[in-house]
Order: structure tokens, then C-alpha cells, then sequence
């Protein structure tokens, strides 16, 4: 391998497979747990609105469908945006990270594993009923308990692993609870967010299909209609609405009436929808695709922090990925900037270890891989690693450094980028794109060598994050319920769960930091990216907001007539 000309036309080559790629429109955003959409919802002709026809209709692009409108029966980042505006919980979160009391009036801990809920009075549920405790503690038994969702078959809560150490939730009074956990839980209230009430009577009278099909919340608008499948769903202000958090402003009913959640799958026909006024807001905006909207002066371009972190996990527990200093060898080889440049147009940043550097307790002292290929050659040939005949492929023992990528069809361009980097660094790499149903029990049973991914961070804690992707045991699998590499190191799996039951946040803090610290010098994964959520509206639309959970409050937002 000749290192001084591969350095001097690496970047020409990854300029190539961008250029490659930028012909093909991103396919969908897929989500790390997939199911089914319900069928039965009520279906009804499109609602014939444009963006710049009524100021009353805001209308939204999204890449993908939401897979329910149950809050839980799904773990689905569309889902939840669409239940959200329909839906409210005991706690709330502003665009960042920041939590504010919703239907609660105040929350108390008892002591370590009890925690104390008053809720607001006067709250109606879009058929006009009070929200009470009951409604409380049917929602979260709902999830907690097993088989409680009867459609389209019995099954438990996909949700029930976000609140695990939740064991019950007591009635105190009409306007309080108590929630009993199983040990102490300091990531409550981020978890708690992603938990909307639902009506306990209504469920009761018209079971799970008939609140599918037409699912009644507490939150800012009302559903009326969806199409089957749910390309479409419409949804009405509700006028008796209370307002929502009460110091995150407004605090009235919602500014439009009516929003129309619409199903736009390609990215580039989502932008073309938002330049013709078809549309208000789109989602998942590609950074190749933001020369066509930036300097519209009828379009506006906003980001927030991602919350969806990249990554290669190698399968440590196979060759040559066995090898930590092969691991880290890869790390080094890979520049990260020039992936953030060139396939996110500087819209993304490097990751400095294996938790996002906007989580609350990411190891800030961790600095990203540099890249430095001199180092990772140094690595590949103490571990034997050489280009023994000059073909430009290293070798070992008359066997080629060759592997098979595994992905999602999502993270194409990024997938075929590192690959790309890779091949010129003198390791043959093939990529293959699956559906994740297909790929994941592959992943889980430790069958694949290489693959390239994402895990979502919206709760800015590494409960649920760090503890699904460097965990190594969940019961009846072999490795953690995410951790695709097989990683496997008993001080990381102590940490994990200190840090999911200390309460103090700065012992919390250094439990994390030396597990980050642990996981980043044994490098699973090669750590890659962490995009922007880039989102665009058209001129008209203001007080609107991306949030890194993904999430439009659609509450908030006025369109100008």
C-alpha cells in the first residue's frame, strides 16, 4: 500500500461516491423497532390544502408513516411527533433537553423508589371527560403489565423497556398518584416525557381497535380523520384545550385549526413539495438537498442537535475484529471530518466516544479518533496486518483484511462512504442493505461482522442508550438488546447499572465517565457522526421550532395569512 498516494486522493474518491449517491433520493427514516400499522382507520379523501391556499391548515411533510397513534403500543420517532399533538404527558420537554411539568401540577420524591404525582384539575379529554388518576394509572399499567394491548393480537407494550424499574402506580386520590419503583431511577423525568395519558374509560368502552382507529388524548388537537396505512392523518384544534405546560408559552389553545400530517417519502419530492407551497414543514432534510431552499427568501432552514449517533459496530467476538488494536486501527483510518464535510455538508459533528456529546453525562475530557493513518498502519502491523504481495489489500497469513458491511438502506451514503475509506486504505469491504426485522436476530445471534447503524439518544441520558449498545446480557440473548457487537466487559456491565440507580449526579457522572472511557480505548465500534436534525418551513409559519427528539409541537406554531 502506497500511504503518501492514498492520502493525496482519499477525499478525491469520497467526492466520488457522494457524487454517485447525490443522484439517488434517501429512502425513509427507518426506526430501530419496526411493526405494522393497524389497519382500520377510518379513511377519508386527502383534504385538497396547500400551504399557501389557507392560514388556517398547516400542513406537514414526513418521510415516513407513524406506525400506531397508540402512545403504547409503539417505539417510533414519526409516531411519536403525530401522538404528541394529540397527546399529552405528565412532563414535557422544550426543543433541547430541558423538562416541564404538563398534566402534573407538581411531582415529589418520597423517598429513592417513590415518587408522588398531583395533576392539574379541569383537564378534558377531546370527548370532554376529566382526566383523573385513573386515567394515570391505567396509561402506565397499560405498559407495565403484560399482554394489556388486545389489537391487531394480544401483546405487551413495545414501551414497557423505557420505564423498566416502574413496577406500579397507586391511586391516591381523584388528583394524585404514587409511582413505586423497583430501585432508585434518576432518569425519570427525561423517560417520563416520552409517556402520554390516555382516556381509561374510553379504552374500556371501544378496546384497543375501536381507540386506534379514532384515539382520544388531552393534548392541543383532536383527531379526525386517517387514511389507511396512515399517509395521511388530520387532526382539529381542540378549542377546550388547558393550555399545556404553563411556563412553556402559549398557554392557549393551539393558533391554527386544522393540520394535516401528509406522507412524502422521498426526500427530494418533499422539498420540491415545500418550494411549490404545498406544504408548511418537512422533516429529514438531506444537507445535499439545502442548496435548493437556503437563500429562498420564502423558505426557512432550522437545526437542533441530533440525537441519533452513527457508528460501525465490529463483531469483536470474530477475526480480525478480535483484535482491539485492529478496532482501533480502523478508528484511525477513518476521517470523520471529511465524512461530516462531504456527506452532511458540515452539518454534523464527529462523535468523541460511544454517547453523544450533547447527552447530559458525556465524558467531555474524551477526544474523537483523529485521523491518522500512519498510527493505524503501526496498529494493523503489530497485529500482523501488512500488504505482504503489493496488491494494495492488507493481508495476514496468506488471508486477505476483508469483511462484509451490514446496514439499513437509510445510511446508504454514509455506509458506502466508510466503506469507501476503508477500500483505500487497503482493507476490501462489501456493503449489503437490509430491512431490520430481517438483519436484527442475525445481529443479536452474533452472525454478522460489521454493521453500520444508528441508536437514538432523545432522552439525553444514557439510561436506555448506553445500556442497549454496550450492555452485554439481556435475558434469553446472548448479548445486550442492541449491543450488535458483542461487546463484552464485566466493569462496563457494573457501571451501567450504577448509573441507572445512583441518584447523586456527580458520583453519576464519574460511573460514566470511566465506562465511556473503558468502551472508547476497546472501540466496538468504529464512532462516526452525529447529524443535525435539519428540518424547513415555509416563510409564513413562525414560533415554530425543530426539537433534537424529533418532535413538531405543532401547539406552538401560527401561520401568517
Amino acid at each position: 500500500m502506497n500511504k503518501n498516494a492514498f492520502s493525496g486522493w482519499k477525499g478525491m474518491a469520497l467526492l466520488l461516491i457522494v457524487a454517485l449517491l447525490a443522484a439517488c433520493s434517501p429512502a425513509p427514516v427507518a426506526t430501530q423497532e419496526t411493526q405494522a400499522p393497524g389497519p382500520g382507520m377510518e379513511t377519508q379523501p386527502a383534504v385538497p390544502t396547500t400551504a399557501t391556499g389557507d392560514a388556517t391548515t398547516l400542513v406537514v411533510g414526513l418521510a415516513a408513516s407513524p406506525i400506531t397513534l397508540d402512545p403504547a403500543d409503539h417505539r417510533d420517532r414519526t409516531a411519536e411527533t403525530v401522538i404528541r399533538n394529540m397527546f399529552d404527558g405528565l412532563v414535557t420537554r422544550d426543543t433541547r433537553s430541558g423538562v416541564h411539568l404538563e398534566l402534573a401540577e407538581s411531582i415529589e420524591w418520597v423517598d429513592d423508589v417513590t415518587m408522588d404525582v398531583v395533576l392539574r384539575q379541569g383537564v378534558l379529554f377531546h370527548n370532554g371527560t376529566e382526566m383523573t388518576a385513573d386515567d394515570v394509572v391505567f396509561t402506565f399499567e397499560r405498559i407495565i403489565l403484560d399482554g394489556q394491548i388486545e389489537y391487531p393480537e394480544v401483546h405487551s407494550s413495545p414501551r414497557k423497556g423505557l420505564i423498566s424499574p416502574l413496577e406500579s402506580v397507586e391511586r391516591l386520590d381523584d388528583y394524585s398518584v404514587r409511582f413505586h419503583f423497583n430501585a432508585p431511577w434518576p432518569p425519570a423525568m427525561q423517560l417520563l416525557v416520552h409517556q402520554q395519558i390516555v382516556p381509561k374509560a374510553y379504552i374500556e368502552r371501544v378496546g384497543t381497535q375501536g381507540f386506534v382507529e379514532h384515539p382520544i388524548g388531552t393534548g392541543p388537537f383532536k383527531f379526525v380523520s386517517a387514511s389507511e396505512g396512515l399517509e395521511e392523518v388530520v387532526l382539529e384544534r381542540f378549542d377546550d384545550y388547558y393550555g399545556g405546560a404553563p411556563d412553556l408559552a402559549p398557554t392557549d389553545p393551539a393558533c391554527v385549526n386544522r393540520v394535516i400530517f401528509r406522507v412524502i417519502p422521498e426526500a427530494s419530492t418533499r422539498v420540491a413539495a415545500l418550494l411549490a407551497g404545498e406544504v408548511h414543514i418537512i422533516q429529514n432534510v438531506p444537507s445535499d438537498l439545502l442548496p435548493r431552499l437556503e437563500g429562498n427568501n420564502q423558505v426557512t432552514v432550522k437545526t437542533a442537535p441530533g440525537t441519533q449517533p452513527k457508528w460501525m459496530e465490529m463483531n469483536v467476538n470474530q477475526p480480525p475484529f478480535d483484535d482491539v488494536r485492529v478496532r482501533q486501527a480502523l478508528n484511525y483510518l477513518v476521517d470523520k471530518d471529511l465524512l461530516v464535510e462531504q456527506i452532511y455538508g458540515g452539518r454534523a459533528v464527529v462523535l468523541p466516544g460511544p454517547l453523544s456529546p450533547f447527552n447530559n453525562f458525556v465524558n467531555e475530557s474524551l477526544q474523537p479518533y483523529p485521523y491518522d493513518p500512519d498510527r493505524a498502519y503501526a496498529l494493523l502491523e503489530e497485529a500482523g496486518w501488512t500488504d505482504s504481495n503489493n496488491d494494495g489489500i492488507l493481508d495476514k497469513d496468506g488471508r486477505p483484511f476483508s469483511f462484509t458491511m451490514d446496514t439499513l438502506e437509510e445510511h446508504r451514503a454514509l455506509a458506502e462512504a466508510v466503506a469507501g475509506l476503508l477500500q483505500e486504505g487497503g482493507i476490501d469491504v462489501n456493503v449489503r442493505f437490509w430491512e431490520y426485522s430481517v438483519v436484527q436476530p442475525l445481529l443479536l445471534g452474533g452472525e454478522r461482522m460489521a454493521y453500520l447503524d444508528d441508536w437514538g439518544d432523545s432522552s439525553f441520558d444514557p439510561v436506555g442508550h448506553f445500556e442497549a449498545k454496550w450492555h452485554s446480557f439481556v435475558e434469553g440473548q446472548p448479548f445486550g438488546r442492541a449491543n450488535f457487537s458483542g461487546y463484552k466487559n464485566e466493569r462496563v456491565d457494573e457501571l451501567v447499572v450504577l448509573g441507572e440507580t445512583t441518584i447523586d449526579e456527580q458520583e453519576r457522572q464519574r460511573i460514566y465517565d470511566e465506562a465511556q472511557q473503558l468502551v472508547y480505548d476497546e472501540a466496538p465500534a468504529i464512532f462516526l457522526v452525529l447529524p443535525e436534525e435539519i428540518e424547513a418551513s415555509r416563510s409564513s409559519v413562525s414560533s415554530w421550532e425543530p426539537a433534537s427528539d424529533s418532535r413538531i409541537n405543532l401547539h406552538d406554531v401560527c401561520l401568517a395569512p
